[in-house]
């Protein structure tokens, strides 16, 4: 099998531990780079959260960010997809954010932007979720984030929202689950993720698949997460990380090492070298 193109999640997937990038994984993607594989990253981090170990990526070209609300194009610095969400649905978060006291974080024009008091609890009790220091540095605290993603409404790329409580996160997604104008996925357990109708991360890459007119059997897709089944299903072959949800393991046809264990370079080597690590 000939792979010509291959998707990665960051988190969970292509980085280790604490963000870091393992040897193994640079190396495999930089070997397949150089003999032509097209390798995207696929995050639901906006660009702007995307680690310098991956920025610095030989021959690295395109990026897939904030959950496919956005494809760049690193080599030409500008994006070849865009998908915002709707107008009316930021409206219908707000109001359900205000009705039911939730906290959240918006992404436009590449950042993040974050409740200012959730930001200062993470910053006080950490996150069983998220490391405190990623927090911290890619999150912007706004002190009425309601007001901003109003005024922002025509270009906010995803919505994050939080959640301590389990049964308040599943009221909370019985209701966007509805929402039939919005793509509502989760990256880690306590979140909703909320983006677009065309955002998501099958989405950017069947557009790449188009633009670079490469056929879906020869991608390769690693992921450990919800949001990374749609692209794990698209792949010709879909690659779960040992460390990765159950259901994400359902969706895959080859379940590699873990992230701290170079997973990603191993699959990389197997399934475009033929080489078992």
């Amino acid at each position: 099998m000939g792979i010509k193109i291959i998707g990665l999640d960051l988190d969970g997937t292509t980085l280790g531990t604490n963000g870091c990038l393992p040897d193994l994984n640079k190396v495999a993607i930089e070997r397949a780079i150089a003999c032509g594989v097209n390798v995207v990253i696929a995050t639901g981090r906006v660009i702007s959260a995307v680690p310098d170990a991956i920025m610095n990526i030989r021959g690295l070209r395109y990026i897939i960010s904030s959950n496919g609300a956005h494809v760049r194009d690193l080599q030409l610095d500008n994006d070849v997809y865009t998908s915002y969400i709707d107008p009316k649905v930021i409206g219908r978060v707000v109001d359900l954010a205000r009705e039911r006291a939730l906290r959240l974080e918006a992404f436009h024009g590449g950042r993040a932007y974050i409740d200012a008091t959730l930001y200062h609890d993470i910053d006080v009790r950490g996150s069983v979720h998220r490391r405190r220091e990623y927090v911290l540095k890619t999150r912007n605290p706004l002190d009425d984030i309601f007001e901003f993603m109003l005024a922002n409404s025509e270009e906010i790329e995803n919505i994050n929202i939080f959640f301590e409580d389990k049964d308040k996160l599943e009221a909370t997604r019985m209701i966007v689950n509805e929402y039939d104008d919005a793509n509502i996925t989760s990256s880690v357990p306590n979140n909703i993720e909320i983006g677009g109708v065309g955002s998501s991360k099958s989405k950017a890459i069947s557009e790449l698949l188009r633009i670079l007119s490469i056929d879906r059997s020869d991608l390769l897709c690693c992921g450990d997460a919800a949001n990374d089944i749609p692209m794990i299903e698209l792949a010709g072959v879909g690659v779960a990380m040992e460390n990765a949800w159950d259901i994400v393991k359902a969706h895959a046809d080859y379940v590699t090492d873990t992230n701290v264990n170079g997973g990603v370079g191993k699959a990389i080597l197997k399934f475009c070298f033929g080489e078992d690590v």
